[in-house]
């Protein structure tokens, strides 16, 4: 069971890494959610609709994608634990680059919910006005 919740977790984080919105869906359970952790104002818990559409928003932000190489893949029972370091290129040139881990939990081959730590004053700082821009968004509890 945990090599095969690790290729699907796998699957998820290549297909944000590379813009592919439809490849990440495919992953989700229906009520997925993701926890984006940490107290700024980028933090909030998401349905897997939000994650699918900022997925999506990544085409026009990052044209080549995230960039995300791996550096780290633990998977035992229903969770998988992925840690990597994104290296992309914003549609205006500049770098953007991040430190991710994931923790994702997994039920009858889908994700249920993802765990992801970043660096949330980054992520505010370039990624929140996309995410407030897309308007439809919906965060959980807000």
């Amino acid at each position: 069971m945990s090599e095969q919740n690790k290729e699907i977790a796998l699957r998820f984080v290549k297909a944000m890494s590379t813009n592919d919105p439809e490849g990440a869906a495919a992953t989700l359970a229906p009520d997925a959610i993701t926890n984006t952790k940490g107290y700024s104002k980028f933090a909030a818990r998401r349905p897997a609709s939000a994650v699918v559409a900022a997925i999506e928003s990544f085409k026009g932000l990052f044209p080549n994608g995230l960039g995300l190489t791996i550096h780290t893949v633990v998977a035992e029972g229903d969770k998988v634990v992925i840690e990597g370091d994104g290296h992309a290129v914003m549609a205006d040139g500049n770098p953007y680059e991040n430190q991710y881990c994931f923790v994702i939990t997994l039920r009858d081959g889908k994700i249920v919910e993802i765990n992801e730590y970043l660096c949330s004053a980054l992520a505010e700082k370039v990624l929140l006005p996309v995410v407030e821009k897309l308007g439809n968004v919906e965060v959980i509890g807000s």
